[in-house]
């Protein structure tokens, strides 16, 4: 089996496995005064503050989450509260699902590169007075598209608007701290750098004026902004991971580049291709062959890939992601690969063989 999903979930990192068993040693609670719970509380805080100054916050702007989703939930209900809530087409669903009963949603298209449309978000922050909650994805998961979020954070604040980023592709991957990024809020989930699924944060601008609502009442748990007792193995695996993803950082260009070149040869097209995307992810685009014929293929051959989210794989229909990016009957035509960071360029060689008998063979039938 050759792994090639790594946005689905990446493959647990060394160093993040031995910060989980170690936690796993320590019996208390963090929230137990006695000598077990100070050692968890201290394991915690210290998870805390190496994900805060990897990120360039303050550590009491550091919420710890069970994941991207509900990190993603709390932000867009805290801040979208009274909100006119602005959302990017290609959002992922945890935002695009994240706004509650009540809320005003508009979606906002993107260019047919996948970018956010910067003049319609313009546009759209100026034709009315109602205050506005912005929410726009670092890098897209099925294609990898990187919104320039700098350039969408100056428009925002210059119409009084609030910025919550989706950094869970992002983090790990690229050089990301909230306050070059300029946004008041952006969410990530460790399992997506290596670190252990069940796990993530939703991180704060030290000068954001929003109150959390818990999703769940619990014993006020992260200074009262998510219940629920902190999941200590897998927090210290993100913090792990983190540090590791960022201090030994993998150059994937060239095996993705070598994979879309094949694939071009096969008369596939590479969504996104004329953006900047993520080192490590194609989208390959194969006429006439459905997604799902593809991925049982390459299954069958040994390939763990995709046809975008996971969390979607179930579903039937076409990518929200390139139906936004008017790429019609072609969005049900789609596979990710997704190269994990510790990818061998053997394993991309054996795949672009697959490949190319797949799309030799699908073309013939």
């Amino acid at each position: 089996m050759i792994y090639l999903d790594a946005n689905a979930t990446e493959p647990l990192r060394p160093e993040a496995r031995q910060a989980a068993l170690a936690a796993m040693d320590v019996p208390g609670n963090p929230s137990s005064p006695h000598k077990a719970g100070r050692q968890a509380r201290a394991l915690l805080d210290d998870a805390r503050r190496r994900v805060s100054a990897r990120l360039g916050v303050h550590p009491d702007n550091c919420v710890f989450t069970s994941g991207g989703t509900e990190a993603n939930t709390l932000a867009v209900r805290a801040l979208g509260t009274g909100r006119h809530i602005l959302i990017s087409a290609t959002e992922h669903d945890a935002v695009r699902k994240a706004p509650a009963d009540g809320h005003s949603v508009t979606f906002l298209p993107v260019l047919p590169s996948g970018v956010i449309d910067l003049a319609v978000l313009e546009e759209r922050l100026a034709d009315t007075e109602a205050a506005k909650l912005v929410c726009v994805m670092l890098a897209n998961n099925e294609t990898g598209v990187i919104n320039p979020i700098g350039e969408v954070a100056t428009l925002c604040h210059a119409a009084g608007a609030w910025l919550h980023v989706d950094a869970v592709q992002g983090v790990g991957r690229l050089p990301v701290d909230l306050p070059s990024l300029g946004a008041d809020s952006l969410a990530l989930s460790g399992h997506k750098f290596g670190g252990m699924k069940g796990a993530g944060a939703l991180v704060l601008a030290g000068d954001a004026p929003v109150v959390l609502h818990p999703l769940q009442a619990g014993g006020g748990q992260e200074r009262g902004r998510r219940g629920g007792t902190q999941a200590l193995p897998a927090i210290a695996a993100l913090a792990a991971a983190l540090d590791a993803a960022l201090d030994h950082p993998s150059d994937l260009t060239g095996l993705r580049d070598r994979i879309n070149t094949a694939a071009i040869r096969c008369g596939t097209t590479v969504g996104g291709d004329d953006a900047h995307r993520l080192a490590n992810t194609s989208c390959l685009i194969l006429p006439g062959v459905k997604s799902q014929a593809q991925l049982i293929a390459l299954d069958l051959e040994g390939f763990c890939v995709s046809a975008g989210a996971a969390c979607s794989s179930g579903k039937v229909g076409g990518s929200h992601v390139l139906e936004a990016m008017g790429l019609g009957d072609l969005a049900g035509n789609a596979i990710r690969v997704s190269l994990p960071w510790n990818v061998e360029a053997e394993h991309v060689e054996r795949f672009i063989a697959a490949y190319e008998r797949m799309a030799a063979r699908r073309r013939a039938e």
